[in-house]
């Protein structure tokens, strides 16, 4: 071997692949490109550049040149969403016509995918694509992606559509016999996928309830402001006298509180707001009730005035459940019976809460006899 020589060339080696420079003529009509690997087990970032269609040029062609291949590239949901038409449908053409691109687009956007990948994805026989052994197991894999996407469009739309919503409401026993059913009866009929869990308690019970977060909505009285609360809006309607129908009171237009003095009467807690109210009339006319029964809530006071153990002042709307076994008579002198729709402060109602306390409102504004206070 002479000196400086290099080392002697095996005939059997292959020389190294090169690129080449391609000069292009002026007015060229691109051609589409496909890029691969060129061979499984080289090492290099050395990529084939396939040209399957296109001309250079009146005298230029080009079978493949190679090119460096970028390095971190990644996938995207571009190149994804092609790749499972292409899978689905069997062809690149198909492909593009779902997607409604050029058939070069989805071709780029596989290549694209073929290099952040690492391997090949279909083979390319006479204008056919034959999916490869390692795009079979992708595509389980994309599968399950897009189920997962799936099921998150759903889950999206049963919320937008409250399909998928629980509403916990409470509300004080008045407003149960009548308002919340016919409430709920039109709002689930506009959302019948949503589930409502609906209690009955005191005004206190719920008030406690509003502020440990275990409702979303509620209605009640109170007169106490509590930082944890939030009242939506108030309403107000006013007190009548229920006695049974063989009541000596029972035929009269109105009543006063001086008609009740001679007469026993069931009075309702006096924790409550409406025991306040009537208490403070009561002073106001200066008359001492008798009292015979002290009861809780307005329903029971009701069964007892029907009964004839006394007359008893409550809401209006607890004894239109008796029917005729109750008289209901207004008072000259009027007695307010307000409550409040409520929510927990400091937590914006959310969309199933929002549309029901609308149901509400409306179920309300339809009800004689009851207005809406002005903040």
């Amino acid at each position: 071997m002479a000196i400086g020589a290099g080392p002697r060339a095996d005939p059997h080696d292959k020389p190294p692949t090169v690129a080449k420079p391609v000069w292009l003529p002026r007015r060229t009509k691109w051609p589409r490109v496909q890029v691969s690997r060129s061979h499984p087990h080289h090492h290099d970032d050395a990529c084939r550049l396939s040209i399957t269609s296109g001309s250079l040029g009146n005298d230029t062609s080009l079978t493949d040149v190679t090119a460096p291949c970028g390095k971190g590239r990644s996938m995207n949901q571009k190149q994804i969403t092609a790749f499972r038409l292409v899978m689905r449908h069997g062809s690149i053409t198909s492909a593009a016509q779902v997607l409604n691109v050029s058939q070069p687009a989805v071709s780029r956007l596989i290549a694209d995918l073929e290099q952040a990948v690492g391997f090949r994805l279909f083979l390319r026989q006479g204008g056919k694509v034959q999916p490869t052994a390692e795009a079979i197991q992708f595509i389980q894999e994309v599968e399950r992606m897009y189920y997962g996407f799936e099921r998150l469009e759903q889950a999206a739309r049963g919320i937008k559509d409250l399909r998928q919503a629980t509403l916990h409401i409470a509300s004080m026993p008045m407003v149960s016999f009548d308002i919340i059913p016919q409430t709920l009866k039109r709002f689930l009929g506009d959302h019948a996928g949503i589930r409502v869990t609906h209690n009955v308690h005191t005004s206190a019970r719920i008030v406690d309830m509003m502020t440990s977060r275990q409702l979303d909505f509620g209605v009640a009285q109170t007169h106490v402001e509590r930082d944890e609360v939030d009242i939506v809006a108030s309403y107000r309607s006013y007190c009548v006298c229920v006695v049974s129908p063989d009541h000596p009171l029972a035929r009269a237009e109105k009543i006063t509180l001086r008609d009740l003095a001679e007469h026993p009467m069931v009075a309702l807690a006096h924790h409550t707001v409406t025991a306040n109210y009537v208490t403070q009339a009561f002073a106001l006319a200066s008359v001492t009730p008798h009292i015979a029964v002290e009861s809780q809530p307005s329903y029971s006071a009701c069964a007892m005035a029907a009964v004839g153990i006394g007359a008893a002042i409550v809401d209006p709307f607890t004894p239109e459940v008796f029917g005729e076994r109750l008289a209901a008579l207004p008072f000259e002198s009027l007695i307010p019976f307000d409550f409040h729709l409520i929510k927990p402060s400091d937590i914006p109602l959310s969309r199933a809460a929002r549309s029901f306390c609308d149901a509400l409102a409306q179920t309300l504004s339809r009800m004689p006899g009851i207005q809406l206070l002005e903040p």
